[in-house]
């Protein structure tokens, strides 16, 4: 069995690499923007901030350094947050690129996808006639013949990149069954010391959907394959992003909202922020019953370095 944890752990994934500008005009893409929606995410019960950066000319997906300096320190002063910084950059990105922000301001948490799969977009392409921007519809409809690589040797590169001096703890983001026996064989090898941090990805187009049996079934492997060495957290990707936090809080699991995941607050309704997506989840796991975690108490729980060791 996983870590019994008294109290659940909400992250929070702010803009991501999913989205784009036409979709909402509530996605972060601005440093400003980031920064803003971060710092008060954090303030509405928000123990870990998962960040992606955007280019601020035209919005697009980032891993130039620069364009995460300008948020970072922000973030750093005016909250006592987790700082997640992802790996997983986007998927027309190799991994040298992906890991040059963490490399450079060595965050508390990096996010870690592992394995390859056919992360694909395109159908979002057919709701909107027109874009904002020139790159946007070529982005969703290439994801139709991309593969998002994350082989062996890439995990083994993230990893000697981020699990030594840097002491980098992971969020192993799981799109499918098959990426905990990854993750299993990668403990194995000694790429990875226990315990871990899982965050099982469900609904998205190419992994596994975000259906209760489903979760229900990667919980299970889990057990089997960490024993009592890890920790677990749900991204209910779209429509599905509250009801699985809901179910996976009652499982002992923690929670990840965020309008990387989902640009809604609830059936057809935009939310207006990212905040108002952690006030909702937390109001949903505060009527069940749950307390949330406070960064400080994420930190224990997780096994995290500290906030004065990071490079930001």
């Amino acid at each position: 069995m996983a870590k019994n944890n008294k109290k659940t752990i909400i992250s929070c994934a702010i803009t991501g690499a999913v989205h784009t500008p036409t979709m909402s005009d509530a996605l972060p893409v601005t440093p400003e923007m980031i920064a803003e929606q971060a710092v008060e995410a954090a303030h509405a019960g928000a123990a870990i901030l998962h960040l992606h950066a955007r280019n601020p000319v035209n919005g697009a997906p980032s891993v130039d350094p620069a364009h995460f300096r300008h948020f970072l320190g922000r973030i750093q002063s005016e909250t006592d947050a987790i700082v997640n910084i992802s790996t997983g950059g986007s998927i027309t990105m190799g991994i040298d690129e992906r890991i040059a922000p963490s490399v450079e301001f060595s965050p508390e948490m990096c996010s870690m996808n592992m394995g390859s799969l056919n992360f694909s977009l395109h159908p979002l392409a057919d709701r909107y006639e027109k874009f904002k921007e020139d790159w946007e519809e070529p982005f969703l409809r290439g994801s139709e013949n991309a593969i998002f690589r994350n082989t062996f040797q890439d995990i083994a590169q993230v990893a000697g990149a981020l699990g030594g001096e840097h002491r980098v703890k992971f969020e192993h983001e799981c799109y499918d069954v098959g990426h905990l026996y990854n993750l299993n064989f990668c403990l194995k090898q000694g790429m990875f010391k226990a315990p871990i941090f899982l965050q099982f990805v469900m609904g998205i187009l190419g992994g596994i959907t975000a259906e209760v049996e489903n979760l229900v079934f990667m919980k299970r492997t889990a057990d089997k394959l960490f024993g009592d060495n890890y920790n677990w957290s749900v991204i209910g990707a779209g429509s599905q992003q509250m009801n699985m936090a809901a179910v996976a809080a009652q499982m002992g699991g923690h929670v990840r909202v965020g309008l990387e995941d989902s640009l809604y607050i609830e059936k057809g309704k935009l939310a207006k922020s990212n905040a108002e997506q952690v006030h909702k989840v937390r109001s949903i796991l505060e009527t069940q019953g749950q307390e949330i975690a406070t960064p400080a108490e994420a930190r224990e729980m997780l096994g995290l370095k500290g906030a004065d060791k990071v490079n930001f």
